[in-house]
């Protein structure tokens, strides 16, 4: 159990470490180490020392804002960090999240981590270096351009051993000098650390069960809190008896703040019991709408604006001199994001300041949101960041770290928050429903004349869902938005000559909103190559051939063929006639994007059996190609792309949130179903390496091909559309029965 983390750069400001100036001129001149207060007023980006230290020993600390989900970006930064220094990798250490100690890089999502937190800690270590060089050269008598840095020295190129330790340059010492944006970084023929599959350094300890994980973290005098949540999302409190729980041995506090109601105790188990037992009056109410006209609501929302995605052409005069034109509606069902382990959160107060440990994948928004809630300022909050269970989007990290700040200042302890399997699934924000409306006018060979689609998805009102525990307590900060960026890849990758595409962004959505891995990009995407392949099947045409007829990039172009090409795919015309009669029908779809449409190529062939008697449907395969530019790590890409494929056969077939008109139903792992190691599909993968080009996002692009690669081999299986996410058994079988 963890009492206390301490990093290096804490050991620093302590006195363990010789702290002087280092300037490009060659001068040294004392500083004062920081202090522990330093971080509060935020690390100062342009400067290098906000972004690495370099010891006595030669090695190197670097600080990001970015944190670990599971992505392997520990790893990954840190090999960046090391190869543009020239130190080892194994004498880097990563800090990450530490809203006092690191930059603000933004919040660890939307596949950015290594595409811009990765090239601005290689910006700051190219600068470093660079500086390092300079003196380098004046030790060894010789310039700059004979240099190189690697292996933790500074070397002659053409005499390796007239050499000086990176850290006789500058162990102990503070940089001094701006972050460069000019510095060359190293050429990529030099590189011997990126490009390298370098194991991931968290997993060992993950693997033995040594790792600390959020819910692992305790610190001194801490007590535990449960919230007590409302039977209706928006229910009021009435009353409350609190001699309910006067029984309960080790019951600390009662929390009350207008309709926030939690229990605070000196373990858990007192706190579990007391808020099981606590009794509480609430009001009614029933304002979501009846799930079984879901969409019928989303098309009839108020719209807060129309976003127009792409325009080319003239697509509705298009469409009405149309030999055929075709439509479709799709629907992408809300889901949870599952984390396994559910949400948990420390918050202490002490000296005027309110610090909170948390798995929050957003430290620095989290920050300034709870600052918001609290009555603070952001400088006298700090969020250290422990990784906790995957979440990709937001789930309910944020929303328990509210919780116990409040509990922590009604008591005037800390405070540990766990929340509950109920709380997780029920009370965690939700990846909304998703509707989308094509149609395409084609000519007389079935060729697209014009493309029209129109997406109803939650407008962007800023940047973050608000938290719940603000919202019960009546502190909603002014911070608080709908998530936004759920309107990318609305506009289909293909080169169609008239085309509109429209995002009506509306005003509220049933449940609380926020991103879940690849929002937006996904649904939008399933819709857009689904339909393409309607088109194709329309025209007669092998799905493939019909794809590249209206493909130009040749990027593009690339990573779809090498996908069919992996996957060995038979040109020809969809559905497969072969099947007919075939009680399990198998069958094969193929999907493209460009995430984006301006980074990560990705293309996906994904192999499907369905038995026609139940209506499941069994994923034994699914092939990808990838191109992300540079690849820093091809294990951790690979690891990444394979969990993807497989989070996301699972939220296709099975993961939808259920809900009657007053709060969410599905609260366990029965009533939401998730994927089974059994029905775990074999994962292949091409990488296409580019390390000349920079480095693009790997975490998110993989995870839209699936929906769409599975409904496009279902009907090359059945010759059954299935438009409606998610393809569960009862819903495959009565689309089945219609085509009977």
């Amino acid at each position: 159990m963890l009492q206390h983390q301490i990093s290096r750069r804490a050991v620093l400001k302590s006195g363990g470490a010789l702290v002087v100036g280092f300037t490009l001129g060659g001068s040294l001149s004392a500083v004062l180490p920081r202090t522990a207060a330093a971080g509060t007023a935020g690390v100062d980006k342009a400067l290098v020392d906000s972004w690495l230290e370099i010891a006595a020993d030669g090695s190197a600390t670097v600080y990001t804002g970015k944190v670990e989900l599971g992505t392997g970006v520990r790893t990954a930064l840190a090999q960046m960090a090391a190869e543009e220094i020239g130190v080892p990798f194994d004498k880097v250490t990563l800090v990450q999240g530490d809203t006092d100690t690191t930059p603000d890089q933004g919040g660890t999502w939307g596949s950015l981590s290594v595409e811009v937190a990765g090239m601005e800690i290689r910006q700051a270590a190219a600068t470093a270096r660079a500086a390092l060089v300079t003196r380098a050269a004046e030790r060894l008598g010789v310039s700059a351009d004979e240099l190189e840095a690697v292996d933790g020295v500074i070397r002659v190129k053409d005499e390796p051993g007239k050499q000086v330790s990176i850290a006789s340059l500058v162990g102990g010492e503070r940089f001094e000098i701006p972050v460069d944006p000019k510095a060359q970084a190293k050429d990529p023929k030099s590189h011997t650390i990126v490009g390298q599959s370098i194991p991931r350094v968290d997993i060992p300890d993950k693997a033995t069960g040594a790792y600390t994980y959020m819910q692992d973290v305790r610190v001194p005098d801490m007590l535990h809190g449960r919230v007590v949540r409302p039977p209706a999302l928006k229910a009021e409190l009435l009353d409350v008896d609190e001699s309910s729980v006067a029984g309960i041995p080790g019951i600390v506090k009662v929390v009350r703040e207008k309709n926030f109601l939690g229990v605070v105790a000196r373990n858990e188990w007192a706190a579990i019991r007391g808020a099981r037992a606590l009794k509480a009056r609430w009001s009614e109410w029933a304002g979501l709408p009846e799930q079984d006209k879901l969409y019928e609501h989303v098309r009839s929302s108020e719209i807060a604006e129309d976003l127009v995605m792409g325009e080319a052409g003239d697509p509705k005069t298009a469409i009405k001199g149309a030999t055929k034109v075709l439509s479709a509606t799709y629907t992408f069902a809300p889901h949870t994001h599952g984390s396994i382990g559910p949400s948990c959160a420390i918050a202490q107060f002490a000296d005027g300041r309110l610090t909170v440990h948390s798995a929050s994948q957003a430290p620095h928004f989290l920050r300034k949101q709870i600052a918001d809630a609290m009555g603070m300022t952001p400088e006298q909050v700090r969020i250290v960041n422990h990784e906790g269970s995957g979440c990709y989007g937001r789930n309910g990290h944020e929303d328990a770290s509210l919780d116990a700040a409040i509990m922590a200042r009604a008591v005037g302890q800390p405070v540990r928050v766990q929340w509950t399997r109920e709380d997780e699934h029920g009370w965690d924000p939700k990846g909304p429903p998703t509707l989308v409306d094509l149609r395409a006018g084609v000519d007389s060979r079935g060729h697209v004349i014009a493309w029209d689609s129109e997406f109803w998805e939650p407008t962007a009102r800023g940047g973050l869902p608000h938290l719940i525990g603000a919202e019960l307590a009546g502190r909603l900060e002014s911070t608080s938005q709908h998530p936004g960026n759920v309107q990318h890849n609305a506009n289909p990758p293909y080169g169609f000559a008239n085309l509109r595409s429209v995002v009506h962004r509306l005003q509220e959505t049933p449940l609380r909103p926020s991103w879940i891995r690849s929002p937006g990009r996904m649904q939008n995407t399933y819709a857009n190559e689904a339909f393409m392949d309607e088109l194709a099947a329309n025209a007669g045409e092998d799905p493939v051939n019909y794809r590249l007829r209206y493909l130009t990039d040749p990027r593009g172009i690339a990573v779809l063929m090498a996908a069919v090409r992996k996957a060995g795919w038979a040109t020809r015309p969809s559905p497969d006639p072969r099947q007919d009669g075939n009680s399990v029908a198998r069958g094969r779809g193929v999907t493209y994007i460009k995430y984006e449409n301006v980074r990560t190529y990705v293309a996906g062939v994904a192999e499907v059996e369905v038995d026609r008697n139940t209506g499941e449907i069994r994923v034994p395969r699914i092939v990808v190609a990838h191109d992300c530019g540079q690849i820093i790590n091809p294990d951790g890409v690979l690891n990444q792309i394979e969990g993807q494929i497989v989070q996301t056969v699972s939220r296709t077939l099975m993961e939808q949130v259920t809900f009657d008109r007053s709060r969410v139903t599905s609260l366990d792992w029965n009533s939401y179903p998730i994927l089974r190691f059994p029905q775990v599909p074999r994962v292949e993968v091409e990488l296409i390496n580019r390390p000349e080009e920079v480095p693009w996002g790997v975490g998110e692009p993989a995870a839209c091909v699936v929906p769409s690669a599975i409904a496009n081999a279902v009907f090359d299986a059945t010759g059954v559309r299935l438009r409606d996410v998610p393809f569960r058994p009862d819903y495959v079988k009565s689309m089945l029965e219609q085509q009977a």
